[in-house]
């Protein structure tokens, strides 16, 4: 028997007009209360260098009568720089500002944060460094070495130190690198605080310590006004892969290798050198080590503890021969293709106690910097023509991490740090332009990113920030001992020596009567063959002949107004027939005044 359904129409009951909509919950990070104190003179940032470039980190915060520096790094020359041992920053505005200065603090012992202390030094007074134990010993090594103990005063800090003047405060935070001993450094400042990373990233099973979390958050919650950040990876998506995982598939390289090993890295990734040596002693390998840059590293390292093997596990590369080749590992420099490095002396036969001989194994764990990939890929292609299996880094063989933080890392900085003000550093143009568009995507506020150049100064006042009147930082070329930028000059002249060559121009004159004695000589060398260019010889003749006679027929005539016509005359003819922009130089021979 059927029953009879009541059907009821599902109508939808109107809302009352007092209801509410809900709303998707929207999570919204706790608002910073920020406190200045009451004072009219701004906290002043800048870089003397690091901005717009990898290298020569040198960081300043000035507040009224006071200066702290954060880091002094070299940079070092490229191929272009033909004789330069070392670029500096120009150091004019600590040199004339001398009396403020009250410390330096180092953030890591990466070359590039202190390789130009020991120039800086004999510029200017540095009352007192301060550093991590690992930057401690190797700054003390480099003063030693440069003859400069007695210049200032190196003194360790650990995480939970704080120093204090009478209108600055610093303390540090543990952060994760490819070195020991890496820190953040906060600086309270009347106008608001400053946290300047150094290089960091954030590895989750690090081969050293751990990440100060609890530390960065507590900053960032009693407000952060300005973050300076490392920026070399801005433009890499994801996370950098941890340290640990490196080490564990260089092990299986070790395993897999039936002769000899020989492996090259960055000298200033302790870490790994460190796991690379313990790696080798554990499977029953001597050691080797080519390259004065790794040795100095791995003394300082066994000096201080970091590495606990036998003095008898290393052996001399003259030794080497003694051994069979599945006992030895040779750890060197020349990672990234350098010329003179001990890996490409070894590829072309040219080093003095090691070959490569047919079942090598060579390991690059590295990765080519920008404009050194051609250098590596020509040494690679020479090391597998003379026999040996070249190993590097790639997607499916990963024994290369950078010790740099990529964006999603960068992403949770800012979210642990909320600064009101980004001051990206550490990187080239676009990795600085990359890293604030990072930031605003989090929770900086447009407008609030200052993408700056060495010299830039930005202004801290009373919660606002704006970039005022530039000071002196050009890049000082270090060309031997001389440090006074008159190297730069040098350096440009070689540059046009091996690229377009030399034109000299001898010019024989009586300033007495001012008259030309004959027809101007003109000598090339390495811009064109003279034999094949007989027109261009006879013109730039006529043409220097009439530049000269224009000068000797002035009212005053000098040497130099001599040269000057020489030159302006002269060049742009040679680049409107040749191409080239060479060299020229003026010989002026000047007959000697008859004796009477």
């Amino acid at each position: 028997m059927e029953k009879n359904l009541k059907v009821t129409e599902n109508k939808q009951s109107p809302a009352k007009p007092d209801e509410e909509e809900i709303k998707p919950f929207v999570f919204k990070q706790k608002e910073v209360k920020r406190q200045y104190a009451t004072t009219q003179i701004p906290t002043k940032v800048f870089a003397l260098g690091g901005l717009e470039e990898i290298g020569k980190n040198t960081y300043v915060v000035e507040y009224d009568n006071e200066i702290i520096i954060i880091d002094a790094g070299v940079k070092f020359p490229d191929a272009t720089m033909l004789g330069v041992n070392a670029v500096i920053p120009d150091y004019s505005y600590l040199v004339e500002n001398q009396k403020k200065i009250k410390a330096l603090f180092i953030t890591h012992g990466h070359e590039d944060h202190i390789g130009g202390i020991h120039y800086l030094l004999k510029q200017v007074d540095i009352p007192v460094i301060y550093a991590p134990e690992l930057a401690s010993a190797l700054v003390r090594d480099r003063l030693k070495e440069n003859k400069l103990t007695g210049k200032t005063v190196v003194k360790e800090y650990v995480a939970d130190d704080i120093w204090k003047s009478s209108n600055l405060r610093v303390s540090f935070a543990a952060l994760n690198h490819s070195i020991p001993d890496a820190f953040g450094i906060l600086v309270e400042t009347p106008n608001g605080n400053i946290f300047s990373t150094g290089d960091y990233k954030f590895d989750w099973t690090p081969l050293g310590h751990y990440t100060e979390l609890n530390k960065l958050a507590a900053m960032g919650d009693k407000g952060i006004e300005l973050l300076m950040a490392d920026s070399t990876n801005a433009e890499v998506e994801g996370y950098t892969p941890s340290e640990k995982g490196i080490i564990e598939n260089i092990d299986q390289l070790f395993l897999k290798a039936k002769g000899r090993i020989m492996i090259t890295t960055f000298a200033s990734n302790v870490h790994r050198i460190q796991h690379i040596i313990e790696t080798a002693n554990r499977y029953g390998r001597k050691i080797v080590i080519l390259g004065r840059s790794i040795e100095r590293i791995i003394k300082i390292i066994r000096q201080m503890g970091h590495l606990k093997i036998s003095e008898k596990e290393f052996i001399k590369p003259n030794d080497i021969d003694k051994y069979p080749d599945n006992q030895i590992m040779v750890i060197t420099t020349g990672s990234q293709g350098e010329p003179m490095a001990a890996l490409s002396r070894i590829a072309t036969g040219k080093h003095q106690s090691v070959n490569i001989k047919p079942g090598d194994t060579v390991i690059f764990s590295s990765s080519p910097i920008p404009g050194n990939r051609a250098d590596v890929e020509r040494l690679t292609n020479r090391l597998t023509r003379v026999g040996a299996v070249v190993i590097e880094n790639s997607a499916n063989n990963k024994i290369h991490s950078s010790g740099h933080a990529s964006q999603e890392e960068q992403k949770l900085l800012f979210s642990l740090l909320r600064p009101n003000y980004f001051m990206p550093m550490h990187g080239e143009f676009r990795m600085l332009k990359k890293h604030v568009e990072t930031a605003e995507s989090v929770n900086l506020e447009p407008g609030h990113g200052f993408v700056m150049a060495n010299g830039d100064v930005l202004e801290l006042l009373n919660g606002h920030a704006k970039v005022e009147k530039r000071i002196e930082a050009d890049a000082i070329y270090v060309d031997g001992k001389d440090m006074t930028g008159q190297a730069s000059n040098v350096i440009r002249e070689r540059d046009i020596l091996s690229r377009d060559g030399l034109i000299s121009v001898v010019v024989s004159i009586d300033s007495q009567t001012n008259k030309l004695l004959s027809q101007p000589k003109i000598i090339s060398r390495g811009s064109f063959y003279v034999r094949d260019s007989g027109n261009v010889i006879g013109e730039s003749i006529n043409i220097v002949t009439n530049a000269v006679l224009e000068v000797l027929n002035s009212p005053k005539p000098t040497f130099g107004a001599i040269k000057q016509a020489i030159k302006q005359s002269l060049s742009p003819y040679i680049f409107k027939t040749k191409r080239r922009n060479p060299l020229i130089i003026p010989v002026i021979l000047n007959k000697k005044p008859s004796d009477k």
